[in-house]
């Protein structure tokens, strides 16, 4: 392929622009010739994860077979780019060590709370504090932030592209296959 494995794992809230940011990431590191994939939250849970649900247990499933999926993907040379809120940090240390020698790359999206409130066009967060949606992360459960993450993106008042270009920047060196390869 002319390029080197890496994975991105994007973290943070519901609304904190991940999705948005990995899409942005995903175009430009394509448009630099790389063979990319993007393992959204949303569409992993539309097929390869439709079984699970928001329980702990469902939850490190969830970010199990995410994991999984990016290793498989990184031994077929590809960069990935994964999507998923992961609220724990011990679950984003197993993704880590799932990955194995793929350079792997912990990216908090680091957006306040009122933010991806505000941002939320599905009303999840006016469901989720009315009691209609249980365990819902960041309102009835828990986001552990991440302690030290390999990069943290901040979304609030940036452009998406100004936000997704340390990550661009990070995968494009990582990705680089040296001369004699």
């Amino acid at each position: 392929m002319g390029q080197l494995p890496a994975i991105a794992w994007l973290t943070g809230l519901s609304g904190a622009g991940k999705s948005t940011i990995a899409d942005a990431v995903d175009r430009a590191l394509t448009e630099s010739g790389r063979h990319t994939m993007v393992l959204d939250g949303d569409n992993l849970r539309l097929g390869l994860n439709r079984d699970l649900g928001f329980t702990a247990t469902d939850r490190s499933e969830n970010i199990r077979r995410a994991a999984e999926t990016a290793r498989l993907m990184g031994e077929a040379g590809l960069v990935t780019i994964v999507s998923l809120i992961s609220p724990f940090r011990a679950e984003r240390q197993a993704a880590r060590a799932i990955a194995g020698d793929i350079p792997f790359v912990e990216v908090f999206i680091d957006t306040p709370l009122d933010v991806c409130e505000a941002r939320d066009p599905k009303g999840l967060y006016d469901r989720a504090r009315a009691g209609a949606i249980p365990n819902f992360t960041g309102v009835s459960a828990p986001y552990e932030a991440p302690t030290g993450p390999d990069l943290t993106l901040l979304t609030d008042g940036l452009t998406i592209d100004a936000s997704a270009a340390p990550l661009i920047e990070v995968l494009l060196h990582l990705s680089a296959a040296s001369p004699n390869s």
